[in-house]
């Protein structure tokens, strides 16, 4: 509960959740940035194909 407290009420346990929530956000843009370019390429590929 201590810890909890900490997390949340000090500057260091805010910014700590602040990097977390950046880390996890730019993880899902570069996943889905890297997605939509392989399903392009691959389309692409397959439309030069033929």
């Amino acid at each position: 509960m201590h810890a909890l407290k900490d997390l949340l009420t000090t500057d260091y346990g805010l910014m700590s959740i602040a990097v977390i929530v950046l880390v996890l956000g730019m993880g899902g843009w570069y996943v889905r940035y890297f997605l939509r370019h392989i399903q392009e390429d691959t389309a692409r590929h397959a439309a030069a194909k033929h």
